[in-house]
């Protein structure tokens, strides 16, 4: 009895390993995959997507929210990572004239069915509208350097929209957060309008709707960057928005600084 428990154990170690090296192979994959663009890959070695992904626990077998996918630099990776046996519902603005962004959003996956067919569409346009997915439905939400953009909006609405992202997810779902870390010693305004916010101030708002701070990583970290630019965050490449600074240092210094926060919903 005891060899057949033992045998029995053995098989499920050996069978979550083999899953977890399967899971690992694919998000290789997806990183390598030549729907990508070249300057999205060239990103990488900034932007840290494997060991990002990998610190907030991800698998393919999961529906994954994306807030406010931008231009889709991390769609590239999570919608064929999550294609066969996950879901990927990137959120976003509903698409209109005036929103050229959103448009060009959708003219990108509509280009490629091969690596962005399955992905749905969720709409996700503080402080209005937050139809997201539906509640307790998610396995994860991941928010990459937006945060700063919803500070303005005052901490009651984004308490809002914290709790609106508590409810899309499982119990012990993860929210996965990726921004621009203001030191401790610097003044954060109420716009967060250098593109920098606190990390505690991050953690105790995100605290407050109900979250768990399960982990915080310093993959993202850059001792290099003092937060103290003359355009923000964006005088760093790859926005290089500072004309008049001395763009050789900006690129000395490289992409921001970033803190890396994973919760999790009790």
């Amino acid at each position: 009895m005891k060899r057949l428990i033992l045998a029995s154990l053995l098989a499920a170690g050996l069978a979550g390993v083999t899953c977890a090296a399967q899971a690992d192979d694919a998000l290789k994959a997806a990183m390598s995959a030549s729907h990508r663009s070249t300057a999205n890959v060239a990103r990488d070695v900034a932007r840290h997507p494997y060991e990002t992904l990998t610190f907030f626990g991800i698998a393919p077998t999961m529906t994954v929210v994306e807030l406010s996918p931008g231009a889709g630099w991390y769609t590239e990776i999570l919608a064929p990572y999550l294609r066969d046996k996950g879901l990927l519902i990137a959120a976003g603005a509903t698409i209109k004239p005036e929103n050229r962004s959103a448009t060009m959003f959708m003219q990108k996956l509509n280009a490629n069915a091969a690596a962005f067919d399955k992905v749905r569409i969720g709409v996700f346009e503080p402080p209005l509208t937050y139809a997201i997915a539906p509640a307790n439905s998610a396995d994860m939400v991941l928010t990459f350097r937006y945060v700063h953009n919803w500070v303005g909006m005052g901490d009651d609405k984004l308490q809002a929209l914290l709790k609106n992202v508590y409810t899309v997810l499982k119990p012990g779902g993860v929210f996965g957060v990726v921004d621009h870390r203001l030191p401790a010693s610097m003044k954060q305004d109420a716009k967060a309008s250098s593109g920098y916010v606190h990390e505690a101030y991050v953690i105790k708002m995100v605290e407050s709707a109900g979250f768990k701070l399960a982990a915080k990583s310093e993959i993202n970290a850059n001792p290099k960057d003092k937060a103290n630019h003359k355009s923000g965050v964006w005088s760093l490449p790859p926005v290089l928005a500072d004309k008049e600074g001395d763009r050789n240092a900006y690129l000395a210094i490289g992409e921001s600084d970033r803190m890396t926060l994973k919760f999790v919903k009790p």
